[in-house]
């Protein structure tokens, strides 16, 4: 079986995964642009025991009340995401994986949070939802 692996800008904060993820897809919440300063991001889904951080430990921020989202604290990299929403995976960026291009996401989720000027042309499927946290 393949591991996988990422890291944080600084490299202290390094995680690993072996097996498949569940779902790849582009993440338009509020709270995902906001974590991030982006348009939008690209996370997976990799399921619980398949993981682990194999660094630093992060840091955990309890961004609302059964959401936490992980990041370095010494560069301040976003890392990853669990929710009681998602309560049998932790959510990874695709973004700090050693290996972005093999990642094609699925679908595009939460797009009524969508910012207006992202037009989606991709033929993705889409997922209007509300993030939550």
């Amino acid at each position: 079986m393949t591991t996988k692996k990422g890291r944080c800008m600084c490299g202290a904060v390094t995680f690993e995964y072996e097996g498949p993820v569940n779902w790849c897809a582009h993440c338009h919440c509020r709270e995902c642009r906001r974590n991030t300063s982006s348009p939008f991001t690209t996370w997976i889904g990799v399921p619980n025991g398949a993981w682990r951080f194999t660094g630093a430990e992060p840091h955990v921020f309890e961004s609302s009340p059964g959401a936490k989202r992980y990041f370095c604290r010494a560069c301040g990299t976003p890392m990853a995401f669990a929710s009681e929403r998602y309560p049998h995976e932790m959510h990874f960026y695709v973004a700090s994986m050693d290996d972005p291009e093999s990642y094609a996401p699925e679908y595009h989720a939460y797009t009524r949070d969508r910012l207006p000027w992202i037009h989606l042309d991709d033929g993705l499927p889409r997922s209007e939802g509300s993030g939550d946290g």
